[in-house]
C-alpha cells in the first residue's frame, strides 16, 4: 500500500499563546524504524491534560513543540523489519506512556507520554514503537477505541492497580468527565455499587441510566461526603478523586477504613486544605495515579470486550480540521463524557 509523503497535524508550538499556540500544518509522514510501525490514525479524543499544556498550566515538563494529543486509534499500515507484534491491517490504540510496559511507573517511563514528551495523535499518520500500541477492542469503533488511552486506563489502574475492586464493594465517582464515567462502567461490570456526584438533575439522570446506584448533587449538598454514607454506612471502598482542592475533604468523609482515594485530577485546584495526617484519622490510603501500564491496558481491553462496554462520547464529535474548536468546547465544560475527533 502506498504511503503519502505529507500529512496534516496539530502542533503545540508553545505554552505562551493559549489555544492560539496550536497550529494546523502540513508535515512529512515519519519514516518507520526496524522496531516501529506506521499507523493510519482514524480517531482521537481529548483529555483535560491536552487543554492545559498549551495554556501553560500543566505541572509536568513538556518537550515543545510537539504534536498534540495522547489518545489515538487506527490501523497498522507499515511494519518495521524486526516487528513481531503487529501486521498490516491490525486495529490498534495508543499507549499513553510509551515506556510504561508493566509494573510500577518509574521516573523514566513517566517521561514518555504522547502529546507532551513525544509526538502525539492529532495527525493523520503516526510512527510508534511496536510496544507503544495495544490491540483495539473488537466491539469498538476507532473513535470509541481512541478514548481508552488515558481516561479509561487511569480508571482501570485506580480500581485494580493497588487493591483490586471486588464484587459488592462501593465506588464513589466525581462528576461526568471521562475518568469518572469509565470508573462507573468498570465498577458496575465488576458487580460493585456506585455513588456518583454531579451538578445538575439532567446529568444525574444520565448517571442513573449508566448504572449509578446513588447520585448526589454537590452544588445543592456541600456535605456530600457524609451524604454518601446514607448509601454506604461504613464508607466507600474506592474514591475516584478528580477535584483536588475542592473535593478532597468530602472524599475523606466518604471513604471507609482501609479504603483508597485515587487522586487523578485537580479540576478544583491543587492545594488541598487537609493535612496529610488525615490518612491516619480515616485509616485510608491516598494514592496518586499516573495512567497505567501496557499490561494493565491489555487486561482492560479484555474486560471491555467481555462486558461489551461502550465508552460515553459527547454527542458533538469533531474532525481533525476542527480540533481547536474541540479544545474550546471542552474548556467551556459543554461536554458529557469524552470529546471525540474523527481523522480522515
Amino acid at each position: 500500500m502506498s504511503v503519502p509523503t505529507t500529512q496534516k497535524q496539530w502542533l503545540i508550538q508553545d505554552k505562551d499563546h493559549d489555544f492560539d499556540g496550536l497550529v494546523y500544518q502540513d508535515s512529512p509522514v515519519p519514516k518507520v524504524g526496524e522496531n516501529e510501525v506506521l499507523v493510519k490514525l482514524y480517531g482521537a479524543s481529548l483529555n483535560y491534560r491536552d487543554l492545559i499544556i498549551p495554556k501553560g498550566l500543566y505541572p509536568f515538563p513538556s518537550d515543545l513543540p510537539v504534536v498534540a494529543g495522547s489518545d489515538g486509534a487506527g490501523s497498522v499500515l507499515v511494519v518495521g523489519s524486526k516487528v513481531t507484534a503487529w501486521k498490516q491491517g491490525d486495529s490498534v490504540v495508543t499507549l499513553f506512556n510509551q515506556g510504561h510496559q508493566f509494573g510500577p511507573i518509574s521516573v523514566a517511563t513517566s517521561k514518555s507520554g504522547l502529546g507532551g514528551a513525544l509526538d502525539g495523535t492529532l495527525r493523520q499518520y503516526g510512527v510508534f514503537n511496536e510496544n507503544g500500541l495495544v490491540r483495539a477492542p473488537a466491539n469498538l469503533s476507532h473513535v470509541e477505541a481512541a478514548t481508552l488511552t488515558c481516561a479509561a486506563l487511569t480508571s482501570w489502574n485506580a480500581l485494580y492497580g493497588l487493591k483490586p475492586l471486588k464484587p459488592g464493594e462501593t465506588v464513589l465517582v466525581q462528576g461526568t468527565g471521562g475518568v469518572s464515567l469509565f470508573a462507573l462502567q468498570f465498577a458496575k461490570a465488576a458487580g460493585a455499587r456506585v455513588i456518583a456526584t454531579t451538578s445538575s438533575a439532567a446529568k444525574a439522570e444520565k448517571l442513573k441510566q449508566l448504572g449509578a446506584d446513588f447520585v448526589v448533587n454537590y452544588v445543592e449538598d456541600k456535605n456530600w461526603g457524609e451524604t454518601a454514607r446514607e448509601f454506604a454506612p461504613d464508607g466507600v471502598d474506592h474514591v475516584i478523586e478528580v477535584g483536588g482542592e475542592a473535593t478532597l475533604t468530602q472524599s475523606l468523609k466518604a471513604v471507609k477504613f482501609e479504603g483508597i482515594i485515587s487522586v487523578i485530577g485537580f479540576l478544583g485546584g491543587a492545594e488541598p486544605k487537609d493535612s496529610i495526617m488525615e490518612v491516619l484519622n480515616h485509616i485510608c490510603t491516598i494514592r496518586g495515579v499516573c495512567v497505567g501500564s501496557r499490561a494493565q491496558m491489555v487486561d482492560m481491553v479484555a474486560a471491555i470486550e467481555a462486558n461489551d462496554i461502550k465508552p460515553v462520547i459527547d454527542q458533538k464529535v469533531f474532525t481533525l480540521e476542527t480540533a481547536k474548536e474541540a479544545y474550546k468546547y471542552m474548556w467551556k465544560k459543554a461536554h458529557f463524557g469524552k470529546v471525540g475527533i474523527t481523522i480522515g
